[in-house]
């Protein structure tokens, strides 16, 4: 009201001052807020239970850099990492020697070789190539990927692949089935990469490195690859599939717990998706306790001491409207608050579970 009265006497609108002014002049990429909130913090160095990390890749390949990882490993109390490699052949087995020979806390998981996609002999070629990688040490396959324009046929080539309800797929993945080997797909990415890159598009920080272009002939937006991704899980129960991000909609949570309750063979990570979730605590942290046996800790970031704290720090408190170097894009964080019985499941339970489902 007071606002109203200056500037019906005649005052200057407060966008004409000069701190406005510089405000104009400020560019959005530039804008890099500290947070005034004196509140109480906390800041654990590990992680409260033993934890296995579902979601990592081949962030180091070096012994010498393993071992360092082993130790970053240790002092954040993590018992294992899944090591997504999506490497078939002599590349897996290099990697599945090199991890296997510095520690026992990695275990690899394999991909598809589908560089036979076309032939007459695929999937036979594919499928055995599966089983030989299953007998060398891998665990599971991942991490699958369709953004759009389905998994990549060639990770040396980057035309369009095949959506994961495409035929070709049944029979690797009625072999994963077959041999109780987890599949982990990544669908889609989270929301506002397929939004326009505009004023109303409120994750536009994050959104602006990782748009999808809709206008690509061919694309599926965000619900296409979701459909797909339902399609196979639907068509090969006895098939485990892991779905990591929350399956990229963590916006709705209502259809990602109906996926869940309609699927028993699907499962969800949580990895590299604390910023587009801890903007909703309350939400996140009901969905989380709802589904509390379905949901695997991950991480899917450099292995950094710095990236694990952030992890204990977003799940185990509730530390309010704090931003992080690394993991912070324009949102504030806040801190989840998860119980220990919530925790023990999430960072380690259901892990072993899952992994318990190999037919070694």
């Amino acid at each position: 009201m007071a606002a109203c009265l200056l500037l019906a006497a005649g005052c200057s609108s407060p966008k004409n001052t000069e701190p406005a002014d510089a405000v104009d002049q400020l560019k959005l990429k530039d804008y890099d807020p500290v947070s005034v909130f004196k509140m109480e913090e906390h800041h654990p160095t590990a992680a409260r239970f033993s934890t296995i990390d579902m979601h990592s890749h081949v962030y180091r390949d070096t012994e010498a850099s393993i071992r360092e990882w082993v130790k970053t490993l240790e002092e954040n109390n993590i018992e294992k990492v899944i090591v997504h490699t999506y490497a078939y052949g002599e590349e897996f087995d290099r990697l599945y020697d090199l991890f296997t020979r510095v520690s026992d806390k990695f275990e690899l998981f394999c991909g598809f070789d589908m560089s036979n996609w076309d032939q007459p002999d695929f999937p036979a070629s594919a499928v055995k190539e599966l089983e030989r990688c299953f007998s060398k040490g891998a665990g599971g396959v991942g991490e699958l990927s369709d953004k759009g324009m389905g998994e990549r046929l060639s990770r040396q080539l980057r035309e369009p692949g095949l959506h994961f309800n495409d035929p070709k797929f049944d029979a690797l993945f009625e072999k994963c089935g077959e041999l109780g080997m987890p599949v982990v797909i990544h669908s889609g990415d989270p929301i506002w990469m397929y939004e326009p890159i505009d004023a109303h598009n409120d994750g536009l920080m994050n959104a602006k490195h990782w748009q999808i272009d809709l206008s690509t002939p061919g694309i599926l937006d965000l619900d296409g690859i979701v459909n797909a991704f339902v399609e196979c899980v639907e068509r090969h129960p006895n098939t485990t599939f892991v779905a990591c991000h929350l399956l990229n909609i963590n916006h709705d949570y209502a259809r990602l717990g109906q996926i869940l309750d309609t699927h028993p063979n699907m499962w969800i990570d949580i990895s590299a998706r604390h910023q587009e979730t801890c903007v909703t605590p309350r939400a996140t942290k009901h969905f989380y306790e709802k589904y509390q046996d379905r949901i695997l800790f991950g991480t899917d970031n450099d292995p950094d001491p710095e990236m694990y704290r952030a992890q204990w720090r977003i799940l185990e408190t509730e530390d309010e409207h704090f931003y992080l170097t690394e993991q912070s894009y324009h949102w504030p964080m806040q801190g989840i608050g998860l119980s220990d019985a919530v925790l023990q499941k999430i960072y380690h339970d259901n892990a072993v579970r899952l992994l318990a489902s190999r037919k070694r």
